[in-house]
């Protein structure tokens, strides 16, 4: 079968049901959106595989994350895609402020409240990550053995080859803007509250994402709960943010997929990573948002994620009788 008939019946399985689920993280609830296994063929004796998905800089569950989470359940695999502290409709009194301590906080919470949903094995997680999230589930599944399997999605994975990266397409004087409005966050935040800036803007304007085509590319998926506006200080948070370390403690199958011309997430560091994990990697000719729902890659792109999550989670045959 190839990868665009397999997407093609995937995508065309009956309309998915969707439930919430809540769930505690800190001292905060978070919200995510659980989506069951479409069938019961990759169920073993403890239940079916569970995906736990979660979005990029900024990003919320109805921004795009659904149409991947609907595609890995007609393929047998329970989902449940949550939305961060801070972000969409889960809790938390700062809103709109990026921390990787506290994301990956939250996901290790939403992977314990994947788990304990009803149907599925504890022992068989999976980690999707997008993104900024791609390099968070590398953090996540190191050292991990109730990990089964790993996606990471256009990847970021080393903050400072993401800032050589941005060097080569903004500005020095751009790039200093965003310094000095993350460095006012910091300090005013305890007084002030912090320095909020744009996630997607227009090339010159202030913003998180301002290269040309990222405002209309993110606007597109945006869903109703999305806000277009994130903590100046994010700019100093991914600076030293380093999961691409992580990558040799991951001792599952890992994918990882590239986008060759990825304009925001090097793909040279996402390739480095994918060695250090041993991993299967895929390479789509385009750039960050081309593997999102309505671009070119989104097909290809889901059509792997399940063709490696099936050949690896599929149940082992009984060959005693």
């Amino acid at each position: 079968m190839t990868d665009t008939t397999l997407a093609d019946t995937t995508l065309a399985a009956p309309a998915p049901t969707h439930h919430e689920v809540r769930f505690a993280s800190g001292a905060d609830e978070c919200v995510a959106t659980h989506v069951p296994a479409a069938h019961d063929r990759l169920a073993g004796p403890a239940g079916r595989p569970v995906v736990v998905m979660a979005h990029g800089l900024a990003g919320t569950v109805d921004s795009g994350l659904l149409p991947f989470a609907d595609g890995l359940a007609a393929a047998g695999l329970d989902v449940l895609a949550f939305d961060y502290r801070g972000f969409g409709r889960s809790g938390g009194a700062v809103r709109q402020r990026v921390s990787v301590a506290g994301q990956l906080e939250d996901f290790r919470a939403a992977a314990t409240a994947a788990a304990a949903l009803p149907g599925v094995d504890a022992g068989r997680l999976v980690l999707w990550g997008v993104s900024l999230a791609g390099g968070h589930v590398l953090a996540v599944a190191a050292g991990r053995d109730d990990v089964a399997a790993v996606v990471s999605l256009t990847p970021l994975v080393d903050g400072a080859a993401a800032g050589r990266l941005a060097l080569r397409h903004h500005s020095p004087l751009t790039l200093a803007r965003s310094t000095v409005d993350g460095v006012r966050s910091r300090a005013l935040a305890s007084r002030r509250g912090p320095v909020m800036v744009p996630v997607v803007a227009d090339p010159g304007e202030q913003g998180a994402l301002t290269l040309p085509g990222c405002k209309e590319d993110y606007l597109a998926l945006a869903g109703p709960s999305w806000r277009n506006e994130v903590d100046a200080a994010v700019a100093l948070e991914l600076g030293s943010h380093r999961p691409i370390k992580s990558a040799k403690e991951v001792t599952c199958p890992l994918l990882v997929q590239i986008a060759d011309f990825d304009r925001l997430a090097p793909p040279q560091a996402a390739a480095k990573a994918a060695v250090k994990g041993r991993a299967e990697v895929r390479h789509y000719p385009g750039d960050h948002f081309d593997v999102w729902p309505g671009k070119d890659f989104f097909a290809p792109a889901l059509a792997h994620q399940v063709h490696f999550l099936t050949r690896h989670l599929a149940p082992a045959l009984d060959t005693t009788g």
